[in-house]
């Protein structure tokens, strides 16, 4: 979300979705409240500090870790205050084990990406720090039912070996399929409940992330080609959720809520899918963060979204 208010952005979001909200992300305010740089201050036993490269090891918790905890815990505490009795379905995200990865740069200030034991520890880590961020969570908002998001924007360059060396001159080579999936699939375990991987990438492996257990898959929607209508297919018709990237994530003119979706139930049809099945199959998203629009704008896009997702359940075909 935009700007640097826990408390307006808390209310924003628990205002806007009566059955859905999600722990807002504040990058705005600086490192430590971007999205690699809270994760990073969910790590157990692995610190870091940043640097004019970008996030990078250290030898203990410092300044920027300690930063990190700070804005963490004021997000929390307004989340916690505008969900007195909440029941519905809470998001929280954290960055995926790849992504981050490729974005934490080791001691000698390559990233972890190329070390592959580093990788390991990496997502061990993540996984024991996530443990306890959704059991700080649930006692917060008991009442919630906890969805879990991991943001994975560079799951396809690890994929494909796309990741730039610390040079620019040679890029990491690509990880194996079946070790950057059994990652996730460890991290995923780290919570008891549905979880989601997003990316705003383009050619998201809908497959994989399927077998590493994620219940729901989120993309923006306007990057799919019909390269990807067999996957999604046998996604929808495996039970996994699309979250469905729609709403742009900048400031721009809305088109009526029934055209943001034309899109979408065009694909049901192309798919020969039932467009009964669309209410349950999809939720209506930005195309990825709002953290670059206006606070007018977001409050918006959020508004949007819900009125498209009626108009989708209220008149599928």
């Amino acid at each position: 979300m935009p700007g640097g208010d826990a408390r307006e952005a808390a209310r924003t979001v628990t205002g806007s979705f009566e059955d859905f909200v999600h722990l807002p992300e504040l990058p705005a305010r600086g490192p430590g409240a971007d999205m690699v740089g809270r994760t990073l201050g969910l790590l157990v036993e692995v610190y870091a500090r940043v640097e004019p490269s970008g996030w990078r090891v250290g030898d203990r918790p410092g300044r920027d870790t300690r930063r990190s905890h700070a804005w963490l815990r004021e997000d929390l505490d307004a989340l916690e205050e505008y969900t007195q009795g909440y029941s519905g379905v809470l998001k929280v995200q954290a960055v995926g084990p790849w992504t981050l990865a490729a974005a934490l740069e080791l001691r000698g200030g390559e990233a972890a990406l190329g070390d592959a034991g580093a990788c390991r520890d990496l997502a061990a880590s993540l996984a024991e720090g996530l443990r306890g961020h959704l059991a700080d969570v649930r006692r917060r908002v008991p009442g919630a039912r906890v969805v879990l998001q991991l943001d994975e924007p560079s799951l396809t360059a690890v994929l494909r070996g796309r990741v730039r060396t610390a040079s620019g001159y040679r890029t990491h080579r690509a990880v194996d399929r079946q070790v950057v999936e059994g990652a996730l699939r460890d991290v995923l375990a780290a919570h008891d409940g549905p979880a989601v991987v997003h990316s705003c990438a383009p050619d998201v492996p809908f497959a994989l992330l399927r077998r590493a257990g994620a219940a729901a898959v989120s993309f923006d929607f306007g990057l799919l080609t019909e390269r990807d209508d067999e996957a999604i297919g046998e996604a929808v018709e495996g039970g996994t959720t699309l979250f469905a990237g729609v709403v742009p994530s900048t400031d721009a003119a809305l088109s009526d809520p029934a055209g943001s979706v034309m899109g979408v139930r065009t694909l049901w049809r192309r798919l020969g899918l039932n467009p009964g099945s669309l209410a349950d199959s999809l939720v209506i998203t930005p195309t990825c963060g709002l953290a670059g629009a206006s606070p007018a704008y977001a409050r918006r896009a959020l508004a949007h979204c819900v009125k498209a997702a009626k108009s989708l359940a209220d008149n599928p075909e």
